[in-house]
């Protein structure tokens, strides 16, 4: 009980600092470049126990699984297939769970996680908003490919490379989901050559 309330006021001492970018019209609204920030500060003033490798991972696997359950929404709607809208379905189901598991690892090791996905996939995420049909079908299961080679990588190097014992659980229990992604995407890609 005692650690669930402190996980909980932890959560909220680390929202509550987050600095707000509307008031600061010099600060970046890219909650992945806050994200980053804060946590160079902490494992800076080693107020962290946690490496900056780890806390930058932690910011890459929040963003990319955030990202996969917004542009899965966007498939549950744009999309023609129900292939596509079965695999979209799944993104959203399974990174929600993943992404509720890593900001309670966060949480507990004071790592600042984005509160919204990079501008990067906000310009990916509105480009596939604008298609439908086919087109975005075809668009969504690239990216969808691509986007899951690069997190699999990712993933794997984080569980050889990191000492911390959470992370590498959360890592070894994730990469067969997302190796299922990976596989179930490239063989709908190929449906659709």
């Amino acid at each position: 009980m005692k650690k669930t309330f402190l996980n909980l006021a932890v959560t909220g001492l680390l929202l509550w600092s987050l600095p707000s970018c509307g008031n600061n019209p010099n600060a970046s609204d890219d909650s992945v470049d806050t994200a980053e920030k804060m946590n160079d500060q902490m494992t800076d003033n080693k107020t962290s126990g946690v490496s900056e490798d780890d806390a930058s991972f932690a910011v890459m696997a929040a963003d990319a699984g955030m990202t996969e359950v917004e542009l899965g929404k966007v498939a549950l709607s744009r999309s023609a297939n129900d292939e596509v809208k079965k695999y979209a379905q799944m993104m959203v189901d399974d990174h929600t769970a993943a992404n509720n598991k890593l900001l309670s690892i966060a949480a507990a090791k004071m790592i600042t996680l984005p509160s919204s996905v990079s501008d990067e996939h906000k310009k990916h995420i509105d480009e596939m908003s604008k298609m439908s049909g086919k087109e975005f079908d075809k668009a969504y299961i690239d990216m969808m490919v691509n986007d899951h080679n690069k997190v699999v990588d990712a993933f794997r190097n984080e569980n050889e490379r990191t000492n911390d014992a959470e992370l590498k659980s959360f890592t070894a229990e994730t990469l067969p989901v997302l190796t299922k992604h990976q596989e179930q995407a490239k063989a709908l890609q190929e449906k659709m050559k």
